[in-house]
Protein backbone atom coordinates (compact mmCIF):
# COMPACT_ATOMS: atom_id res chain seq x y z
CA UNK A 1 0.00 0.00 0.00
CA UNK A 2 2.69 2.50 1.08
CA UNK A 3 1.83 5.76 0.30
CA UNK A 4 -1.93 7.95 -0.80
CA UNK A 5 -1.60 11.55 -1.79
CA UNK A 6 -4.85 13.36 -1.93
CA UNK A 7 -5.53 16.19 -3.75
CA UNK A 8 -8.59 18.29 -3.12
CA UNK A 9 -10.37 20.24 -5.71
CA UNK A 10 -7.16 20.86 -7.66
CA UNK A 11 -7.39 23.69 -10.32
CA UNK A 12 -4.47 23.90 -12.79
CA UNK A 13 -4.08 20.67 -14.92
CA UNK A 14 -0.34 20.74 -15.40
CA UNK A 15 0.14 20.68 -11.31
CA UNK A 16 -1.94 17.38 -11.01
CA UNK A 17 -0.05 15.99 -14.22
CA UNK A 18 3.21 16.48 -12.74
CA UNK A 19 1.49 14.89 -9.62
CA UNK A 20 0.26 12.08 -11.22
CA UNK A 21 3.87 11.40 -12.73
CA UNK A 22 5.18 11.26 -9.65
CA UNK A 23 3.17 9.63 -8.10
CA UNK A 24 3.39 6.76 -10.89
CA UNK A 25 6.61 6.88 -10.72
CA UNK A 26 6.96 6.29 -6.66
CA UNK A 27 3.91 3.74 -7.05
CA UNK A 28 2.17 6.42 -4.95
CA UNK A 29 -1.71 6.11 -5.32
CA UNK A 30 -3.45 9.48 -6.29
CA UNK A 31 -7.17 10.46 -4.85
CA UNK A 32 -8.46 13.21 -6.49
CA UNK A 33 -11.10 15.17 -4.94
CA UNK A 34 -14.26 16.54 -7.02
CA UNK A 35 -14.82 19.46 -7.96
CA UNK A 36 -11.36 19.52 -10.62
CA UNK A 37 -10.51 22.89 -11.77
CA UNK A 38 -10.24 21.18 -15.54
CA UNK A 39 -11.67 18.21 -17.34
CA UNK A 40 -9.20 14.51 -17.50
CA UNK A 41 -9.52 15.16 -21.44
CA UNK A 42 -6.96 18.44 -20.78
CA UNK A 43 -3.84 17.96 -23.12
CA UNK A 44 -1.79 19.94 -20.64
CA UNK A 45 -2.95 17.39 -18.23
CA UNK A 46 -1.94 14.35 -20.01
CA UNK A 47 1.19 16.04 -21.59
CA UNK A 48 2.45 16.98 -17.80
CA UNK A 49 1.71 13.26 -16.64
CA UNK A 50 3.58 12.42 -20.01
CA UNK A 51 3.05 8.41 -20.80
CA UNK A 52 2.62 7.74 -17.08
CA UNK A 53 -0.88 7.06 -17.21
CA UNK A 54 -0.84 3.43 -17.74
CA UNK A 55 0.96 2.38 -14.38
CA UNK A 56 -0.86 5.07 -12.02
CA UNK A 57 -3.35 4.04 -9.50
CA UNK A 58 -5.87 6.87 -9.29
CA UNK A 59 -9.23 7.29 -7.46
CA UNK A 60 -11.98 9.66 -7.45
CA UNK A 61 -14.13 10.48 -5.01
CA UNK A 62 -17.01 13.40 -5.32
CA UNK A 63 -16.13 14.76 -1.82
CA UNK A 64 -13.63 14.53 0.45
CA UNK A 65 -16.10 13.17 3.22
CA UNK A 66 -16.33 9.96 0.71
CA UNK A 67 -13.05 9.21 1.17
CA UNK A 68 -12.67 10.31 5.12
CA UNK A 69 -15.83 7.26 5.40
CA UNK A 70 -13.98 4.30 2.88
CA UNK A 71 -10.57 5.09 5.09
CA UNK A 72 -10.97 6.42 8.45
CA UNK A 73 -9.59 9.87 9.49
CA UNK A 74 -6.79 8.55 11.83
CA UNK A 75 -4.61 7.88 8.25
CA UNK A 76 -4.98 11.35 7.30
CA UNK A 77 -2.10 14.12 7.58
CA UNK A 78 -3.07 17.81 6.11
CA UNK A 79 -0.48 20.10 3.94
CA UNK A 80 -0.92 23.75 4.78
CA UNK A 81 0.90 27.00 5.19
CA UNK A 82 -0.82 27.56 8.61
CA UNK A 83 0.62 24.77 10.17
CA UNK A 84 3.20 25.47 13.55
CA UNK A 85 4.66 22.03 12.91
CA UNK A 86 7.16 20.92 9.54
CA UNK A 87 6.00 17.95 7.58
CA UNK A 88 9.94 16.35 8.87
CA UNK A 89 8.11 16.29 12.67
CA UNK A 90 5.35 13.86 11.50
CA UNK A 91 6.12 9.77 11.70
CA UNK A 92 4.45 8.70 8.31
CA UNK A 93 3.52 4.97 8.38
CA UNK A 94 2.63 2.85 5.70
CA UNK A 95 -1.07 3.69 4.05
CA UNK A 96 -1.09 7.34 5.26
CA UNK A 97 -3.09 9.91 3.26
CA UNK A 98 -1.64 13.01 2.50
CA UNK A 99 -3.54 15.81 1.85
CA UNK A 100 -3.02 18.59 -0.30
CA UNK A 101 -5.66 21.72 -1.09
CA UNK A 102 -6.49 23.58 -4.36
CA UNK A 103 -4.06 25.69 -5.48
CA UNK A 104 -5.74 29.06 -4.78
CA UNK A 105 -7.54 28.51 -1.34
CA UNK A 106 -5.84 25.53 0.22
CA UNK A 107 -7.77 23.15 2.40
CA UNK A 108 -10.77 24.45 4.24
CA UNK A 109 -10.38 26.31 7.68
CA UNK A 110 -12.53 24.35 9.77
CA UNK A 111 -11.17 20.72 8.18
CA UNK A 112 -7.45 22.33 9.55
CA UNK A 113 -8.68 23.37 12.98
CA UNK A 114 -10.77 19.91 13.47
CA UNK A 115 -6.93 17.92 13.10
CA UNK A 116 -4.38 20.60 13.74
CA UNK A 117 -2.13 17.92 15.07
CA UNK A 118 -1.80 16.08 11.88
CA UNK A 119 -1.49 19.88 9.85
CA UNK A 120 2.13 20.24 8.80
CA UNK A 121 3.51 22.89 6.42
CA UNK A 122 7.29 23.25 4.47
CA UNK A 123 9.45 26.04 5.99
CA UNK A 124 9.78 28.67 3.41
CA UNK A 125 11.13 32.13 3.95
CA UNK A 126 9.38 35.01 6.80
CA UNK A 127 7.88 37.56 3.87
CA UNK A 128 4.35 38.12 3.34
CA UNK A 129 5.05 37.56 -1.07
CA UNK A 130 6.45 34.40 -0.11
CA UNK A 131 3.04 32.86 0.22
CA UNK A 132 3.56 29.39 -0.69
CA UNK A 133 5.06 26.76 -2.97
CA UNK A 134 3.41 25.65 -6.23
CA UNK A 135 1.50 22.58 -5.77
CA UNK A 136 3.25 19.84 -7.43
CA UNK A 137 6.41 21.16 -5.63
CA UNK A 138 5.19 20.84 -2.25
CA UNK A 139 3.61 17.00 -3.32
CA UNK A 140 7.38 15.81 -4.22
CA UNK A 141 8.93 17.32 -1.08
CA UNK A 142 6.35 15.52 1.52
CA UNK A 143 6.05 12.36 -0.43
CA UNK A 144 9.77 12.04 -0.69
CA UNK A 145 9.77 12.38 3.12
CA UNK A 146 7.44 10.38 4.21
CA UNK A 147 8.88 7.69 1.16
CA UNK A 148 12.46 7.88 3.19
CA UNK A 149 10.95 7.01 6.89
CA UNK A 150 9.29 4.02 4.71
CA UNK A 151 12.71 3.33 3.44
CA UNK A 152 11.60 4.19 -0.11
CA UNK A 153 9.35 0.67 -0.25
CA UNK A 154 9.55 -1.20 -3.54
CA UNK A 155 12.30 2.16 -5.19
CA UNK A 156 15.13 1.29 -6.52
Amino acid sequence: MALNIVLVEPEIPQNTGNIARTCAATGTSLHLVRPLGFSLDNKYLKRAGLDYWHILDIHYYDSFDELLEKYGKEKFFYATTKAKKSYTDMKFFDGCFLVFGKETAGLPEELLKQNIDRCMRIPMLDNEHARSLNLSNSVAIIAYEALRQLNFPNLR
